[in-house]
């Protein structure tokens, strides 16, 4: 356990994660204590915090610690909290989907994908409903030399096709109790990002692919991209990458989006769970050789361009 300026720090699991105490998230912080959280998240990538009391208002200044607060599209906010998503499934909702319960990036299709999120646990089932935390830190350094050079210079193609119209999901009961926007066909539009990012702040190359929004390799159809990307979706995942919270009501997390995957354990069918979901808005990702600063949110390529951060149409399924 460390100690910063008042903070206990503790890590939960050897590859990401710290359990932060010493705080009252729900009051405004001095600069001292928000540099030092920012830290922490660059050094634990996910950081977990008990026995809050946050409404809304306060999560989104707490969120603002971080980077802007940021409004995402396709899910409806809260009335009257446009950053605030009500994460919801309720008792009576069985054998369905649940909301994030595949490995993903938060938002990754979009041109300048959220830096991180923060979610606070409103109501949680009596056993179950963890949340899993994946380093793609480690999952890229632990792969062999000749792979991370060949995946350097590579770029993938990323689209919320989820909310799309070109192949909405089919066939998956999903939870009626967070409205989704479905048959969007900007959704569809692929956008290029880096297969290896380099972090801003820390200057490391994690993996920027995921389950859920990465569709292919740029110049490659998805038949011919599939088997690198699923080898690297299990090797990213693998337990020894991981770590695991188990909510109770007053938890909070806050997660570095640029340098993980992250997904909600589906395992709590009967026991309603209510969680308040804020995004940081982020910068376009940094290819791994890239020397240059990173672009502000909402800063892309030109549409066409299929260099990573670019825009470009549907490609060859």
């Amino acid at each position: 356990m460390a100690r910063t300026n008042g903070l206990t720090i503790t890590p939960v699991a050897g590859a990401l994660g710290a359990e932060v105490g010493g705080v009252d998230l729900s009051r405004p912080l001095d600069e001292a204590t928000a540099a030092a959280l920012r830290a922490a998240l660059v050094d634990h990538l996910v950081l977990m915090f008990r026995d809050q009391d946050l409404d809304p208002d306060a999560q989104t200044a707490f969120t603002a610690t971080f980077g802007a607060p940021m409004r995402l599209p396709y899910i409806a906010p809260m009335d009257g909290h446009p950053e605030v998503i009500a994460v919801l499934k309720e008792a009576d909702e069985r054998n369905i989907s649940t909301f994030g319960g595949t490995w993903h990036s938060d938002f990754s299709f979009l041109g300048a994908p959220p830096l991180g999120s923060v979610l606070y646990a409103v109501e949680v089932p009596p056993a179950g409903g963890d949340t899993i935390w994946a380093n793609m830190y480690g999952a890229y350094e632990s792969l062999s030399a000749g792979l991370r050079a060949l995946l350097d210079g590579m770029t993938a193609m990323h689209s919320g096709h989820v909310y799309g119209a070109e192949r909405p999901p089919v066939d998956i009961a999903t939870s009626t109790s967070i409205a989704i926007s479905r048959n969007n066909p900007e959704a569809d539009r692929e956008v290029a990002h880096p297969v290896v990012r380099r972090h801003p702040e820390s200057g490391r190359k994690a993996l920027f692919v995921n389950p859920v929004y990465t569709t292919r390799f740029a110049d490659m159809t998805e038949a011919e991209s599939a088997p690198l990307l699923e080898m690297l979706y299990e090797h990213a995942t693998r337990p020894e990458h991981t770590c695991r919270l188990g909510w109770q009501a007053g938890s909070l997390a806050v997660w570095d989006n640029r340098c993980t995957l992250h997904l909600a354990v589906n395992d709590y069918d009967g026991h309603r769970r209510l969680l308040h979901r804020t995004a940081i808005a982020g910068e376009r990702p940094l290819a791994a050789g890239s020397e240059d600063e990173a672009s502000p949110a909402g800063e892309t390529s030109p549409a066409g361009d299929a260099s990573p951060g670019g825009e470009a149409s549907p490609g060859a399924r």
